[in-house]
């Protein structure tokens, strides 16, 4: 059974780009690539051979999982969400509380995850650590180097 995973229109669209360039670009560059390669003679002993036929598998697999997490992607309409609590699509203002400093975040689906643009899976720890919780809360996380609580600051949509 798969999971559902709630996207932005931004979100479904770089799936969906990055799906059809893996198809439309990859896919045959990848089979010329064989191709090159088989017409060197001897495929038991064609090491470009073999390598291509390892890349053309690997693109393969990759090309099935993003078209199950495409399959499994529902775009949610960020006007409707609720904004007392954090749901995925929530910008948060947090603090963390043992150094003071502040962080701002976008939960996102987990493919979408982009720490440097701020932008946090829903199913990490921390994700899931702030799900529900509303301004003024303190979240007691559980992360691997320990406990880290955050006070929720203030909740916003895009």
């Amino acid at each position: 059974m798969s999971e559902v995973s709630y996207y932005s229109e931004e979100g479904m669209k770089k799936l969906k780009d990055e799906l059809n360039h893996l198809e439309q670009v990859e896919r045959p560059r990848v089979s010329n690539d064989i191709a090159e390669a088989r017409d060197k003679g001897d495929l038991s002993e064609n090491a470009e051979y073999h390598a291509a036929k390892e890349e053309q598998s690997l693109l393969e697999l990759k090309i099935a999982k993003l078209k199950q997490v495409v399959s499994n992607a529902r775009i949610i309409d960020e006007s409707l969400l609720d904004t007392s609590k954090i749901l995925i699509h929530s910008i948060v203002k947090l603090k963390n509380l043992a150094n003071n400093m502040e962080f701002t975040y976008t939960l996102v689906a987990d493919s979408e995850t982009n720490i440097k643009e701020g932008k946090l899976a829903v199913n990490s720890p921390i994700g899931k650590g702030l799900l529900g919780k509303k301004v003024g809360d303190v979240a007691e996380i559980q992360v691997p180097s320990g406990i880290i609580n955050f006070e929720i600051l203030d909740i916003s949509r895009a």
